[in-house]
């Protein structure tokens, strides 16, 4: 059950901003079996003066295309399984929208199954546990 949150600079086109979120959803489901229909995705944009990164932190040269994807996952994976989350994130926002790699900036956020309730007042990942 990712959260997908996606920022980037104000002033791109409405298919533009679906792409984003369209390969998004598809990379996690690529990569993390993420279920049909499990798709909850925000995006937010920004004006110059509230989006502000490091040029070159690291030696990547990014640009004002910097769009970063903040992904808010259960603790369940692996290191190859988040490596090749990145990865496919990266190929897929190169492919469609058409960002280039450097301005594809993630950052994964873990939490405990338990921490997530999707209606209703349950904790439906915690359920398994008898609780």
């Amino acid at each position: 059950m990712p959260l997908a949150r996606i920022s980037l600079r104000r002033g791109k086109p409405l298919a533009y901003r679906q792409a984003l979120m369209e390969q998004v959803y598809q990379a996690l489901r690529d990569t993390y079996n993420v279920p049909e229909d499990d798709r909850f995705i925000l995006l937010s944009e920004h004006d110059e003066a509230h989006f502000s990164y490091g040029r070159h932190y690291l030696d990547v040269a990014r640009s004002d295309e910097l769009v970063i994807i903040q992904l808010t996952v259960s603790n369940t994976r692996g290191r190859a399984q988040k490596k090749a989350l990145y990865q496919r994130l990266v190929e897929r926002l190169v492919e469609h929208p058409g960002l280039r790699p450097e301005d594809v900036f993630i950052n994964l956020v873990e939490v405990l199954p338990e921490n997530w309730s999707m209606g209703h007042g349950v904790a439906q990942y915690a359920l398994a546990d008898g609780e």
